[in-house]
């Protein structure tokens, strides 16, 4: 949807085999105005809208602009509450615990990302845990935000269960993820992982079109290795064991420490029940390099952190060089601010939708 595409025409390219493009700051404006209309406050229209468009930038799609149609069927279902009322449960001056009063999960964890940010650079770390909330998208969303202030951000949030634990068959974990960042000198360091093999956006992706799924991605009802898409009934941990572990982790962090139901008491984004919200936890801990080994020596740390992995020989079967996390995030932003977000034919259509009633051409 990129040049002089019209709203009406990127919904036919959305048919083709070529993937729609979106110019982002199109699809900021489009987000923003459908965010507005269903009574999200103008600030914070731009914040979820600014996160979607940033995370499909980035290349995370299943986190990014496809989620703005269920989320607003979340605030048209009264799932998500377009105006909450944030309120701090406990303040104990690092550590702070918010109510989220059923907010968009992007509201919520960006405000805890801002009391993080601000209690970290008085008390050296902060730790700020979120109630009643609701699907926040990209974990790094947050943890890129504290790093962007000269912070270390490290945030993890709980989910739906998707993930049997290694050796079982039963889903008990979400796909859990946890993210790390830090910055210095306009480089950036961004790990955000799931903590299963592969997210579940993937299997549903290659049933759609028939493909067979990769090897340990997924076991069946019996927890045997699972290849065909159709027969995937749990996702797998990330490195069986440690993966489980890690899992755990985030479960412990996100929900039991928040008070939050655990991951198999919660529902599935898309299958909630209207009136009330998912009910997810987030969990972010906030570093100031400052009252550690300061900020010089941060920043020369840090620098001699991310140089010398980069600079690292290559395989002789590698076809990149040696990478640290956000590199590949880094560079799809860049080629994709050049040429438009592609989007998939669902999206493409939602968005032409979208456009058209609000009046937004869908080009550059």
């Amino acid at each position: 949807m990129t040049g002089t595409t019209t709203a009406h025409e990127s919904e036919a390219l959305a048919a083709t085999e070529t993937p729609a493009r979106l110019a982002a700051d199109t699809a900021t404006a489009v987000a923003v105005a459908a965010l507005r209309a269903a009574g999200v406050p103008e600030g914070d229209a731009r914040d979820v809208a600014a996160a979607l468009t940033d995370t499909s930038l980035r290349g995370i799609d299943t986190h990014g602009l496809r989620l703005l149609p269920q989320y607003l069927t979340e605030l048209e279902e009264r799932i998500a509450t377009a105006r909450p009322d944030i309120t701090v449960v406990r303040d104990s001056g690092a550590a702070v615990m918010l109510d989220a009063d059923g907010a968009l999960g992007v509201v919520a964890g960006l405000a805890a990302a801002r009391i993080a940010a601000e209690r970290a650079r008085a008390h050296g770390v902060a730790a700020v845990g979120v109630r009643n909330s609701n699907h926040f998208g990209a974990a790094s969303v947050y943890s890129r935000r504290l790093a962007a202030q000269g912070l270390v951000g490290i945030v993890t949030t709980s989910a739906a269960s998707r993930v049997a634990p290694f050796g079982g068959t039963q889903p008990l974990y979400g796909t859990n993820p946890l993210s790390f960042a830090a910055a210095g000198d306009g480089d950036e360091f961004a790990l955000d992982m799931a903590t299963s093999q592969v997210c579940f956006g993937e299997i549903k992706e290659r049933r759609k079109h028939g493909r067979a799924l990769d090897s340990g991605w997924a076991t069946d009802t019996e927890g045997r290795p699972a290849t065909d898409p159709e027969d995937a009934y749990a996702l797998s941990p990330l490195g069986g064991y440690k993966g489980q572990g890690l899992a755990m982790v985030a479960t412990l962090l996100g929900a039991v420490l928040t008070g939050s139901p655990a991951d198999w008491h919660l529902e599935h984004i898309g299958a909630s029940a209207p009136g009330r919200s998912r009910q997810i936890g987030h969990f972010l801990i906030c570093l100031d390099p400052a009252s550690f080994a300061g900020t010089e020596s941060f920043a020369a740390g840090f620098s001699d952190l991310v140089t010398t992995t980069r600079q690292a020989p290559p395989g002789v079967d590698a076809a990149l060089s040696v990478q640290v996390p956000g590199d590949p995030q880094r560079r799809t932003a860049e080629q994709r601010a050049a040429h438009g977000i592609p989007l998939d034919p669902h999206t493409a259509r939602a968005f032409a939708e979208l456009a058209a009633r609000h009046g937004i051409e869908a080009g550059a």
